[in-house]
């Protein structure tokens, strides 16, 4: 059978329409994507400027030469090999560790039962938010006024030590109460604490209640249920709590340096002493390290945990 001059004519048109498709649909997606980086450029562009930018601000600085009296662009390793090569930086590094080990242990007890007291033990849903804008009312202050107000209750003639001696407890006054390790982790603890409270106490908000009804149904006990249920399903808030006190503490400086009296040392507190001295590349040295080791501890709390749950 002969074909006729009009099916000739259709099947031409459906050849000549085919390309068409495919080419429609890359201009489609080229266009989506076009429009996709454009919605992520301020972002970027905000990341850029004042994340990227500052960090690679310091680890050219960090390259640099310097003398008593100014820094010259240059390319040396020195900076390094004296932070590295150092005992004296490597007991400062471990004691920065220490605070941080024990902050984060302190604030993570403390900061868990807070969190849980206030979801699980508060009914009302108008006293939680309550009893939460309680714990933040200290935030009203300063850092340094909150750090401060410690110095009337734990120095020598302060109130901890005169009650003490008046009921007889002690004979004198207790000399490791301030100007000490104990008053830096002391002080620490009740700077970030909140850090903590709120990521587990928001986790702890998304627990479905009939997971408990249920584990409680099934005869577990209390302890079983917090175990088993409650931590598991806390551990997004945890990671994220213990990541903001980690930072926190490794950066401190002030309160190391007011709170020991000059006895102890941080990292923070090493750069601040190099900075007052303008000796800027050493001090970017050691923040380029800092920042190395805070990521590396980040990286292994996310390997851990994963906080996409929580985002």
């Amino acid at each position: 059978m002969t074909a006729t001059a009009a099916d000739i004519s259709a099947d031409a048109k459906n050849e000549s329409d085919k390309p068409a498709r495919p080419r429609r649909s890359v201009w489609r997606r080229t266009n989506h994507m076009l429009v996709s980086y454009l919605q992520a450029m301020p972002l970027a562009l905000v990341l850029g400027l004042f994340l990227l930018l500052p960090i690679l601000t310091i680890v050219m600085v960090s390259f640099w030469d310097y003398d008593s009296v100014r820094i010259y662009p240059d390319f040396v390793t020195f900076n390094y090999t004296e932070t590295l090569g150092s005992w004296v930086t490597w007991k400062i590094y471990l004691n920065t560790f220490k605070f941080t080990l024990i902050v984060w242990l302190l604030t993570l007890f403390i900061g868990f039962w807070v969190a849980y007291f206030l979801a699980f033990h508060i009914r009302s849903t108008t006293m939680q938010m309550v009893l939460f804008l309680v714990c933040t009312v200290p935030f009203l202050t300063s850092n340094i006024i909150r750090m401060i107000s410690w110095v009337p209750f734990l120095g020598r003639n302060g109130l901890i030590n005169s009650s003490l001696i008046e009921l007889g407890i002690v004979p004198k006054p207790l000399e490791f109460l301030l100007f000490s390790e104990f008053a830096v982790v002391l002080a620490m603890v009740h700077l970030y604490t909140l850090f903590m409270v709120t990521p587990i106490f928001n986790t702890l908000m998304r627990i479905d209640r009939s997971l408990i009804e249920a584990a409680r149904d099934a005869g577990a006990s209390g302890f079983q249920i917090l175990t088993n249920v409650i931590i598991p399903l806390a551990k997004p808030g945890i990671a994220i709590g213990s990541i903001f006190v980690v930072t926190l503490v490794m950066s401190d400086f002030i309160t190391v340096r007011f709170m020991s009296g000059g006895q102890s040392a941080s990292v923070g507190l090493m750069m601040a002493n190099q900075i007052s001295l303008l000796q800027y590349p050493a001090a970017a040295a050691n923040a380029v390290i800092l920042l190395i080791v805070v990521l590396l501890i980040v990286a292994a709390i996310l390997r851990v945990v994963d906080i996409r749950k929580e985002l």
